[in-house]
């Protein structure tokens, strides 16, 4: 079982090692592989003001020093083109365990291979307009790769909508030849939905995550946050950290695995 998990941007690096720290010691009482997951960059913002992050030195930086503070962690980030990949390369390669795609960007052939020649982790995310039969032509793209995720995070439904198909989910289990992973904050996100920003109602999570579990899923995406309420970006969405644990704690009692 893994899961990712982490603010959805990099604030300040107490935030961070307060969120990090949190879910490793959960993840590890549980026996589950965890991967710290932040943004330096949150390139597709809903409206030009919004926060997008501390930009790629800065919070290199803070995750090295995460790394040194909590051995053995592993860290998992946003590209978005392929400079970004370039320079985590030359001097970040230490320190970044897995790369990870966009949901928009996941058609992007260019960045995909860019990011499948780095001998990493890539976990790329499916498009909210993607039908999951088509997860195989993002698939086709990522020959050479270390090795390949694919996070479910929602499919358009309607205006500000998405909605998660659990069918599409078993499909995917049962035809694809990738790790599947459930985004259960995305999942639950209004895109645009507060007009500027997005919106989201973090109380449909441990219902997703539960019923992902049963499925068969193995592999869980979660954002959290000490404070979402004053996040600055996927808020409404995202878990309060104070709530991990015991959504963590369902995910392992609910696992198809556990319960057979």
């Amino acid at each position: 079982m893994r899961i990712i998990a982490g603010p959805c941007q990099h604030e300040t690096l107490e935030k961070s090692l307060e969120i990090a720290m949190e879910c490793q010691g959960v993840c590890d009482k549980y026996g589950i592989d965890y991967y710290f997951k932040a943004s330096y960059d949150k390139a597709n913002r809903s409206n030009l003001k919004g926060i997008r992050g501390q930009g790629l030195a800065t919070t290199m930086e803070a995750f090295a020093e995460l790394k040194e503070r909590i051995p053995g962690l592993k860290i998992i980030t946003d590209v978005h083109n392929q400079n970004e990949i370039l320079k985590i390369g030359a001097y970040y390669n230490d320190i970044v365990d897995a790369l990870q795609i966009p949901a928009f960007l996941c058609r992007q052939t260019d960045l995909v291979q860019a990011a499948c020649k780095t001998n990493k982790i890539v976990n790329i995310k499916k498009g909210q307009f993607l039908v999951p039969w088509d997860v195989e032509n993002i698939l086709s793209k990522t020959e050479g790769a270390k090795e390949v995720w694919i996070t479910e995070r929602g499919t358009s439904f309607g205006y500000n909508t998405l909605v998660v198909d659990f069918t599409g989910l078993d499909y995917m289990l049962n035809n694809i030849n990738a790790p599947v992973v459930l985004d259960a904050t995305h999942a639950v996100q209004k895109p645009g939905g507060n007009g500027s920003s997005s919106g989201g109602n973090r109380d449909y999570v441990p219902g997703l995550c539960r019923a992902g579990s049963a499925l068969g899923i193995t592999n869980f995406f979660l954002e959290v946050h000490h404070d979402p309420d004053n996040a600055p970006s996927d808020g409404p969405n995202a878990l309060h950290l104070t709530d991990f644990k015991k959504v963590v704690k369902e995910i392992h009692e609910y696992s198809y695995t556990n319960t057979r």
